[in-house]
């Protein structure tokens, strides 16, 4: 170990936030996580109803990627010493692992919320015509008529199974866009 290359021998300085980790995800929640306060939200419609979380696009793929090329960097300059190399090769795969996670674990919890509009949305169709929801629908329409009031909402359905329409038309078709806050 005593054969350590000058980058490992000299103190390291951190900056402030990394002294103090919850300081750094408070401020990094609170500033990405509230809409403007003087700003009026506007009322969802088509061309605004898809929503990016901040801490999750943008944040959290930005240090995974730093983790990545951090790593990578590290292995280059350890490779040389035995002792050394097997702990920048492991930072290296655990960067790599966490990619894969992060992407699933935004499926899963997406395959979740569809489960649970699949539940609500066939709910709402059974209470407006007594009748169950058309097993022809494919989940992304089933998920592009939860726009739709219900006095559309029938029709609605109706019309994307005949016309096979997708959920991109579907929701061009509304023309009194009911809100969904919720979905993520």
């Amino acid at each position: 170990m005593q054969n350590l290359p000058a980058v490992y021998k000299r103190p390291i300085k951190k900056p402030l936030l990394f002294y103090r980790p919850i300081y750094f995800l408070i401020f990094t929640h609170y500033f990405f996580s509230k809409p403007p306060q003087n700003k009026t939200i506007p009322m969802q419609n088509f061309k605004n109803h898809g929503r990016m979380v901040p801490m999750y696009h943008y944040v959290l793929f930005s240090l995974i990627l730093a983790a990545l090329i951090g790593s990578i960097i590290n292995l280059y300059h350890v490779w040389h010493h035995a002792d050394l190399h097997l702990g920048g090769a492991l930072l290296v795969v655990i960067s790599i692992i966490l990619i894969p996670m992060a992407l699933f674990s935004r499926s899963f919890a997406l395959k979740a919320q569809d489960r649970a509009i699949r539940a609500e949305e066939s709910l709402r169709h059974f209470a407006l015509t007594g009748k169950l929801l058309d097993s022809r629908l494919r989940i992304g329409q089933i998920i592009a008529l939860r726009f739709a009031p219900d006095e559309e909402f029938v029709g609605l359905a109706k019309k994307a199974v005949d016309e096979n329409l997708d959920s991109k038309a579907i929701k061009q078709a509304i023309v009194n866009w009911k809100e969904d806050n919720y979905r993520v």
